[in-house]
């Protein structure tokens, strides 16, 4: 099995208007990313999802089942105070995390991926851990995975993340890595190889590119053959945060990894 090349929904955002004519919405992605851009999957951001109800995610499912393009993760970006010690806070995550697994069951996705938001210290991680144990039972129900992506503070350690994935516990915890986190190359490089055996997905941060078709963000080669060298077969999403057209950077992106996985 070798890695599959994915993307995430907000790549495309500055391509989408419902206003258009035709209309050009979520709707309207999956086919645009298999047949335009020769990416086989995707990763859903909740942002993109307000105001949805069920029947929006099952025909958001039926397309991109029809193209061949399925949705595999559901990220929510904005972070969530897991192991609060207001309850009413605790109540609130536990909420949205729930509601993020109905979702991510009515799209077909395999995970969710989820920021914490909480002070690096023992105590809020053991309350985290702790919280998260308390929404595992919910999760697996939906033979779901939840996985947790960096952010500032506790899990901006990837050995801290790890920790807290391992007081977690069970088959299905894990990390979703996010490379182009505006650090060194090495440090980004540093930690997809400490966090790639914990992973569930990854995510590679990628910007524009220039008339020469370099890359303007972090080599992207290099991630490639960081995660392969420990052993990492899963997804690569390309999450397009550049200012240019989505579709050629993207389309760029897409060849430079591609080449680098077809590196023996």
């Amino acid at each position: 099995m070798s890695l599959l090349l994915t993307l995430s929904t907000a790549s495309l955002q500055a391509l989408l208007d419902p206003k258009a004519d035709p209309p050009r919405t979520l709707m309207d992605v999956p086919d645009y990313t298999i047949n335009t851009l020769q990416l086989r999957g995707l990763n859903i951001n909740a942002s993109q999802l307000s105001g949805w109800g069920l029947e929006d995610l099952d025909a958001l499912r039926d397309r991109a089942d029809k193209a061949a393009c399925p949705c595999l993760v559901l990220f929510e970006e904005t972070p969530l105070a897991f192991g609060h010690d207001d309850e009413a806070e605790y109540d609130a995550v536990t909420q949205r995390v729930k509601r993020l697994a109905t979702a991510a069951n009515r799209l077909g996705c395999n995970s969710v991926t989820v920021r914490c938001d909480a002070d690096d210290d023992d105590e809020r991680m053991e309350m985290a851990a702790g919280h998260f144990k308390d929404l595992m039972a919910a999760i697996e129900h939906l033979e779901l995975n939840l996985l947790i992506a960096p952010h500032e503070g506790m899990t901006d350690d990837p050995d801290r993340l790890t920790d807290l994935i391992k007081q977690v516990g069970g088959f299905r915890i894990g990390a979703m890595p996010t490379f182009a986190r505006g650090q060194s190359e090495e440090v980004e490089l540093e930690h997809l190889r400490k966090l790639a055996p914990y992973a569930g997905a990854i995510q590679l941060g990628v910007d524009a590119f220039n008339r020469n078709k370099r890359h303007k963000g972090l080599e992207l080669s290099a991630a490639i053959d960081t995660i392969r060298k420990v052993g990492y077969v899963n997804t690569v999403t390309i999450d397009y945060v550049g200012g240019g057209d989505p579709s050629r950077d993207i389309e760029l992106a897409r060849a430079q990894l591609q080449a680098a996985i077809d590196e023996e």
